[in-house]
């Protein structure tokens, strides 16, 4: 691969992926599972649903579908948002080992194809299938960051432990800096 614009897209997106992996180290299998906000999310269950996006967007959707179908597609149950957590059957490692094994296939489309190949996402509606590996590899940068970001989140809700500027400031330049913007909200309060 040798076009900049690709070179570029998968050097942020292995840079977000290692993010996202380094929001689970150094805490308790509990903690990567349970959820901290009403909908559920979880930081194993990030990583669990980013793996179908790299299969699909960056494999399935230009013909090199992964050699086995993922659990959770072949029951179908990844419609009812079973990709979204994990299973007490699904260890960490396991989660993670698909994840890796899904952006190693994702590089491996990103160094062969060309931005412009034709692409066809399978569940995406009749008519509106249509797009090309470029615009498939922006989505999955894309959705990778979004969901890194769901992942700082709920890893500051679970230790404190936030992105990655968490060193900048002390503890109590933290406090300090967090009731400056609380006083700031607290402007605009009515009776």
């Amino acid at each position: 691969m040798t076009d900049p614009i690709a070179v570029e897209l998968q050097n942020y997106l292995q840079r977000t992926r290692a993010l996202l992996l380094a929001k689970l180290e150094g805490i308790s299998e509990y903690d990567r599972r349970r959820p901290l906000v009403p909908s559920g999310t979880n930081l194993l269950g990030l990583v669990k649903h980013l793996v179908g996006i790299e299969y699909v967007y960056l494999g399935t959707s230009v013909g090199r579908p992964p050699e086995k179908l993922l659990p959770w597609e072949e029951d179908g149950s990844v419609w009812g948002g079973a990709d979204m957590w994990a299973l007490p059957s699904e260890s960490t490692e396991y989660i993670t080992d698909l994840y890796k094994q899904a952006c190693a296939h994702s590089d491996r489309s990103i160094a062969e194809l060309p931005l412009d190949t034709p692409a066809e996402v399978p569940h995406w509606p009749e008519g509106g299938r249509s797009t090309t590996f470029g615009a498939l590899l922006v989505r999955v940068v894309d959705e990778t960051a979004h969901h890194a970001g769901h992942a700082d989140i709920v890893r500051e809700l679970i230790d404190g432990q936030g992105g990655a500027d968490h060193g900048a400031l002390d503890e109590a330049g933290w406090t300090e800096f967090y009731t400056n913007i609380q006083k700031a909200a607290e402007t605009f309060l009515t009776d």
